[in-house]
């Protein structure tokens, strides 16, 4: 929803008095009244925010702010005063980090990518059910949810501990694609009826998918049985070994063989590193090498994505280009190494 910032906020229609001399309602507070009004109202406008929104972000109840900012308040002018200064303050000091660590090139079609899009596309349209397990700072998940953002009846849910089991997964499905089932026996069927509804090429990308329970998993295999829906299982080397190593368990032998591929991964190939590094213009040759290093090691391109915002802070503050001593300050910092 668009804010007409120019006409909500309009210059005070009064000032506060000052007359009666009481404690923290001086000339000097009514001066800094002045001066914060004035800042807000600026600030505001330029971030398009609403007066409540700008309330809330300072901590103030909307009706002592609105009284404040029309010159109506009462009470003590220097501790309202006080309370928009350190508001402005702060946002001050965000506003400088955010443009001082850029926002990095976005997703990334690396190779280790478009092989998940085609683990993803086999489970969509067979449909089928596969897993795909990489190590962390690889991109999975930025590939998963770009997927999902592109293509048409793909869904993403991602599993915590707190969802492990049966029911619990059900309940953050059914939050995830909006199914309203109050009644606990009907909300699978709910949830495949929601699912069914847009034919046989609807995708379940599961991630974390390590922290569900096998009477979990066999439920998700069930709406590919019943639903047609694909299910894609994404998480680390866990969900992997449950079911390579094992050959025993509830449902295990129903599970294991709907499984159609399995991606396995623990490494990012050398071009995916390269592409990463070139999708943030990095151009140096020290540069390149310091980074390539970086990405073999544990967190991979993710590791990269993050030593090269903290290095672009570091350059900020001593107002100088990026170069070689910010990255390897950044990752030191990050305590990866000693």
């Amino acid at each position: 929803m668009n804010i007409d910032t120019n006409s909500i906020w309009q210059p005070p229609a009064q000032e506060p008095d000052v007359s009666e001399g009481r404690e923290g309602r001086t000339p000097a507070d009514l001066n800094r009244w002045r001066e914060l009004t004035h800042s807000t109202r600026e600030l505001a406008q330029r971030s398009g925010l609403s007066k409540a929104e700008v309330a809330r972000r300072a901590g103030m109840p909307d009706g002592t702010f609105s009284q404040w900012y029309s010159g109506k308040y009462v009470g003590r002018l220097d501790r309202t005063n006080l309370t928009m200064a350190q508001w402005l303050e702060s946002a001050a000091s965000a506003a400088t980090i955010e443009r001082a660590i850029p926002a990095g090139p976005g997703f990334v079609m690396t190779k280790t990518a478009a092989e998940i899009f085609a683990a993803l596309e086999l489970a969509q349209i067979a449909p089928d059910m596969v897993i795909i397990t990489q190590a962390a700072g690889m991109g999975k998940s930025h590939a998963c949810k770009q997927y999902a953002a592109t293509r048409p009846h793909a869904f993403r849910v991602t599993m915590r501990p707190q969802t492990k089991t049966c029911f619990a997964m059900l309940v953050e499905l059914g939050r995830a694609l909006s199914v309203m089932e109050n009644n606990p026996a009907k909300l699978d069927s709910a949830i495949g009826a929601r699912l069914q509804r847009n034919g046989r090429q609807t995708l379940l990308i599961v991630d974390e998918a390590q922290n569900l329970e096998d009477r979990a998993i066999d439920q998700l295999r069930y709406f590919l049985d019943e639903y047609g829906c694909g299910i894609a299982l994404t998480g680390n080397t866990s969900i992997y070994g449950r079911f390579k190593d094992r050959s025993s368990g509830p449902d295990y032998t129903q599970i294991k063989r709907r499984f159609g591929k399995r991606l396995y991964k623990m490494q990012p190939y050398p071009e995916d590193i390269a592409m990463i590094i070139d999708a943030w213009c990095i151009q140096d040759t020290d540069q390149r090498t310091l980074l390539t290093g970086i990405g073999r090691k544990p967190g991979h391109l993710g590791q990269i994505d993050k030593t090269l915002r903290i290095a672009h802070l570091l350059a900020a503050g001593e107002q100088a280009d990026l170069a070689l001593k910010h990255i390897q300050a950044a990752y030191q910092n990050r305590q990866w190494e000693e």
